[in-house]
């Protein structure tokens, strides 16, 4: 199982300039990956920080821990995604979902109410551009008509995962691209998760599809103040529909119960849970409560990234 970092946007990179020095760092600690969200309210654009992040790196996979669909038309995604994956010389993996209708609907005034359909068309004109391919296609939701990209001279398609938080959408996923992003979702999840996406991308032909889980973590000896810190700081995700759902079937009452918060003993055996369970790739969301050094996580992860290799 590859270890990846989840980089966070503002305020806890509160310009480009440590964003960017902490994915830098994450290489030179040899993880694996790097995967940034790009959150439609705040933040810096993941697509644009990544692509800039590539001319600074060499080795480390960078992806986007995703991006919203609804806000951009598959051909501007699909324009970025290249451009990405030309700054980066191939390390590119671009990240997609559908958001919250709270988001989406409720703040941008965008029709959320057939998400699997618009991902299904979405996912068909995104792929068929990537690729260079004169995409001609009249749907419900996208009308695309003989249109193709023509990618940078040697830059191949980056792979499209998709966060997948339901039944529906993984089976989708697992028809229609290389893989699942899943946030806060616990071992128990992630493992019902990456069994059906499993069986859905066998069923279509497809390689087996990557897996990627990541949760909050905190390597500490101070517990029950790193999960008070982590109920107050991710209290949204359980307010969520997708979010509340998939924390229902572990019997979490919130991110706080599915966060990695221990020391390194407790942290190592949560990772390898997630790798039991079937992720392939395993990213952390660092938290660091006041009077907590973020260096001790780091060292882990970076411990646990060696060993896998």
């Amino acid at each position: 199982m590859r270890i990846g970092l989840t980089v966070p946007t503002p305020p806890d990179n509160p310009d480009l300039g440590s964003l960017l020095e902490r994915i830098v760092r994450a290489e030179a600690l040899a993880l694996d990956g790097i995967w940034m969200p790009s959150v439609s309210s705040r933040g810096f654009d993941a697509l644009t920080a990544l692509a800039l992040a590539g001319k600074q790196t060499s080795r480390i996979e960078l992806g986007t821990f995703v991006v919203p669909t609804f806000p951009r038309h598959p051909v501007v995604m699909a324009q970025q995604a290249l451009t990405a994956q030309a700054a980066s010389g191939g390390r590119f993996v671009l990240g997609i979902g559908l958001s919250h209708r709270v988001a989406m609907e409720g703040q941008l005034g965008f029709d959320f109410a057939r998400p699997i359909r618009h991902m299904r068309e979405y996912l068909t004109c995104l792929a068929g551009l990537l690729a260079g391919e004169a995409v001609d296609f009249i749907g419900e939701e996208f009308r695309v008509r003989d249109f193709a990209l023509v990618a940078p001279p040697g830059v191949k398609p980056p792979p499209i995962l998709v966060a997948a938080l339901g039944p529906q959408m993984l089976k989708l996923a697992g028809r229609l691209s290389a893989g699942t992003a899943i946030w806060v979702g616990g071992p128990r999840y992630v493992a019902e998760a990456a069994q059906a996406i499993s069986r859905a991308a066998q069923a279509a032909g497809r390689p087996a599809p990557r897996v990627v889980a990541s949760v909050p973590v905190c390597v500490t000896d101070r517990v029950d103040i790193g999960r008070a810190f982590a109920a107050e700081r991710f209290v949204r995700y359980g307010q969520l529909p997708s979010y509340r759902a998939i924390l229902d079937k572990q019997g979490a009452g919130g991110a706080e119960d599915v966060a990695l918060v221990g020391d390194e003993s407790t942290v190592r055996g949560g990772i390898a849970a997630f790798a039991t369970a079937g992720a392939t790739d395993f990213s952390a969301g660092i938290f660091t409560p006041p009077g907590e050094d973020i260096e001790r996580t780091l060292r882990l992860l970076a411990a646990v990234a060696e060993e896998g290799r």
